[in-house]
């Protein structure tokens, strides 16, 4: 059973299509948002989140609820990505700070706060602080002259993740006393 489960903790984190095969089976309201994962490189990653009638709020901009939700998203799929299937990934503490209204597509920036690959290579569970930008993504109105849109910073949100690897988690179910 652990092996199947680290086969679909890689799949999941190979490409879109895997993730969304994965979130409609264990995440259906991350199914339905339509976050989409992207790395730009090894240091930097975004998502994208777009502005559908299920993020929407009564006033026509993006859901607090949506934003505030996917940023745990986003931040645990680029630690998941980062650490591979062998860990555990659990969002501890999450605040989010509201800048502004968005009136269109938003767009996740996710950076560590700590060395994560350190982290990493001591193979002992480890809590890591993540900083994310959250953007309204600009689209070209027709009509305007061609330039360069500058995106507009709607919130920006911390998080705390605890990271955990599978095999002391089995270490420690297997020392318990059974009943």
């Amino acid at each position: 059973m652990g092996r199947m489960e680290a086969f679909i903790s890689r799949l999941s984190t190979r490409n879109n299509f895997w993730h969304r095969v994965c979130s409609l089976i264990w995440l259906p309201y991350a199914f339905r948002s339509g976050i989409r994962m992207k790395r730009i490189d090894k240091r930097t990653f975004t998502a994208v989140l777009p502005f559908r009638r299920f993020n929407r709020n009564w006033y026509n901009a993006m859901a607090g609820a949506s934003l505030l939700a996917n940023s745990e998203i986003a931040g645990g799929m680029y630690l998941f990505a980062a650490v591979g299937g062998d860990y555990t990934v659990v969002c501890k503490e999450l605040s989010y700070r509201f800048l502004r209204p968005c009136l269109g597509p938003a767009i996740y920036r996710v950076e560590p706060v700590e060395d994560l690959e350190a982290l990493i290579d001591t193979h002992e569970e480890f809590n890591i602080e993540i900083d994310l930008s959250v953007y309204q993504q600009r689209l070209p109105v027709p009509g305007k002259k061609k330039g360069k849109e500058r995106e507009v910073r709607v919130g920006k949100c911390t998080a705390t993740f605890h990271v955990t690897p599978k095999q002391q988690i089995e270490a420690k179910e297997k020392r318990r006393p059974t009943a």
